[in-house]
Formats: structure tokens, C-alpha cells, sequence
């Protein structure tokens, strides 16, 4: 078997998340997040202080969008959020120590390692839409913050997603 086929199971408060050997990790979405922060700070700061940190993760936090808003609620660092562990980020990150983090912080909250980049959307023709699944099609309106109001049919989501299709490539482009 190949080892970008193994899969190993991290056991966290009973919960599982799966991580494979390629780059589809279950700690995408914090590792790509947490990471860019920390080369944005180590090229603008000579030392980090967790105070620095902290600071430097409720701004980022503060213009998070899907996913990574998602991520900072869990970790405390988004203004909504119920609990507030973002000591356990920003005193590793201080400490250069980041790979580590989200493995840490999904013992406290295992949806962390539930939190996965969606996937680029290539079909957007009409047979492509007609294939998928009408969660799947909710799914596409809400990241366009678009909603079939009144929708029964699976036809009535495929006709919108192919209404609103121009303006969301024409958004990309700008």
C-alpha cells in the first residue's frame, strides 16, 4: 500500500480525527491559518511575546471569513465566542513552536480538526449541477451568501446556482 493511501487515527477525548500521509491533513484549515500568521509576524517582529501574539490573533481573527472565522471562534479569538483558550496559541506561537498547535488546541475542541477547506467547484454547467446533491447545492448558494428561498425542487437550486453563476466568476475576476 502507498503511503499517501495510509491513514493514522489521532484518539483526542474520545473523538477521532483522521490526518493522511499526503496533504489533505485534518488540521488544514488551522495549520494553513495559524501558519501564515506566524510568518507574518516573524518578518515584521524580531521577538515574539504572547501578549504580541494575542493581539496579532484577534486582528487576524477579526477579518476571518468562512472556515478561519470558524477556527478563531473555537479558539476563543473571534468577538462571539464562548470560551477563550487563545493562550494555548499564542504562547507556543511566541515560543516558535506552531506545527503543534492545532493538534494541542483539537484536545480542548475536536471540531477543530473537522474544519476543512471546501473543495474548488469545477461543474458549473447545468449537467454537473444535476449530479450533485441538493445539500451540495445549499452548500454552493450559502458560500456565494446566496439562499434558495421557497425551494422544493432540485431544478429550482440548479436554475438559481446557473442565474447567480455569471455574477459570482464575474466577483473573482475583480
Amino acid at each position: 500500500m502507498s503511503p499517501l493511501l495510509l491513514s493514522t487515527l489521532l484518539l483526542l477525548n474520545g473523538r477521532a480525527c483522521f490526518v493522511t500521509a499526503n496533504n489533505d491533513s485534518a488540521f488544514a484549515v488551522c495549520e494553513g491559518f495559524l501558519g501564515g500568521l506566524y510568518r507574518r509576524m516573524t518578518s515584521a517582529h524580531k521577538e515574539l511575546t504572547p501578549a504580541l501574539v494575542e493581539e496579532e490573533l484577534f486582528r487576524a481573527c477579526s477579518a476571518a471569513q468562512g472556515k478561519e472565522a470558524r477556527l478563531c471562534y473555537y479558539s476563543g479569538a473571534s468577538s462571539d465566542a464562548a470560551t477563550r483558550v487563545t493562550p494555548s496559541v499564542s504562547q507556543p506561537l511566541a515560543s516558535h513552536v506552531p506545527v503543534e498547535i492545532c493538534r494541542r488546541l483539537s484536545s480542548r475542541d475536536t471540531q477543530i480538526c473537522q474544519l476543512k477547506h471546501e473543495t474548488e467547484l469545477k461543474d458549473l454547467s447545468s449537467e454537473g449541477l444535476k449530479r450533485m446533491r441538493v445539500a451540495e447545492l445549499r452548500n454552493i448558494l450559502a458560500s456565494w451568501g446566496e439562499e434558495c428561498r421557497g425551494c422544493l425542487e432540485k431544478h429550482e437550486f440548479v436554475s438559481l446556482i446557473l442565474e447567480k453563476a455569471s455574477l459570482q466568476t464575474h466577483k473573482a475576476e475583480l
